[in-house]
């Protein structure tokens, strides 16, 4: 009987949370088509934090929707924790999506819901149970600063206040990824900077990736890792 063990101390490269591989995106047809993504490889790995930047119109907002399965990929590869999305079903997109929490620029909560409702919301196409459910919206709205004020309605909070309960809402859920377009925009300095600690900190203990769009240089240093993008293209800087 042979005794050969195969060798298991060579390190396994983990697999990438993102992997994007010669990605191109357009709109429109014929004569009218533009392409708007050219040519993008991008690698994110498990609990990485990154920003990603450029002028206006340079496609982060495209990039970011692919990544978030909001939109289906043309040519090339997008896979996001081990999926590929190019040619994937309908319902192969939901299951990605379900895995991923978004945070927008506008905080889209609804003004007639409460903050614990807001959130509770995000977990209605989660099998969990009312006592679990409970748990963690309190949970994460003590995380976010928001012990005191979960049963507020947005008119009754600040902008600050109405951010974090966008975050606390694609938090609960417990996503693997973390989509943010210009979560700050809106909010003063030191606003748009608590809420992106918090955002940071969450996503850390959780072993969560962050990919954030945003223009504010004031929160650049947060982040792992900086990319650049200029007329759809990652271009070094």
């Amino acid at each position: 009987m042979s005794s050969h063990v195969a060798s298991t101390d060579r390190p396994i490269a983990a697999q990438p949370t993102i992997a994007v591989t010669h990605l191109n995106h357009y709109y429109g047809q014929g004569n009218l088509q533009k392409q708007i993504l050219f040519d993008l490889n991008l690698r994110i790995d498990r609990g990485e934090i990154v920003i990603l930047t450029g002028p206006s119109g340079s496609g982060k907002t495209t990039l970011l929707t692919l990544i978030g399965s909001l939109r289906s990929p043309q040519t090339g590869s997008l896979q996001i924790l081990g999926q590929e999305l190019l040619h994937a079903t309908p319902a192969t997109m939901t299951l990605i999506r379900r895995r991923i929490g978004y945070i927008f620029q506008a905080h889209n909560l609804l003004n007639f819901l409460t903050a614990y409702q807001n959130v509770e919301m995000a977990l209605e196409i989660h099998d969990i149970s009312a006592t679990e459910a409970d748990r963690r919206i309190q949970d994460i709205l003590t995380a976010v600063g928001l012990a005191q004020r979960m049963h507020h309605y947005p008119s009754e909070l600040s902008g600050g206040q109405k951010q974090r309960v966008a975050i606390a809402r694609a938090l609960v859920s417990q996503p693997q990824i973390i989509l943010a377009d210009e979560p700050t925009a809106a909010l003063d300095k030191q606003s748009g900077r608590d809420v992106v600690e918090i955002m940071e900190k969450l996503a850390k203990e959780r072993g969560c990736t962050i990919l954030l769009v945003t223009h504010d240089n004031r929160i650049l240093d947060l982040a792992d890792r900086i990319l650049y993008m200029e007329d759809g293209q990652l271009v070094d800087r």
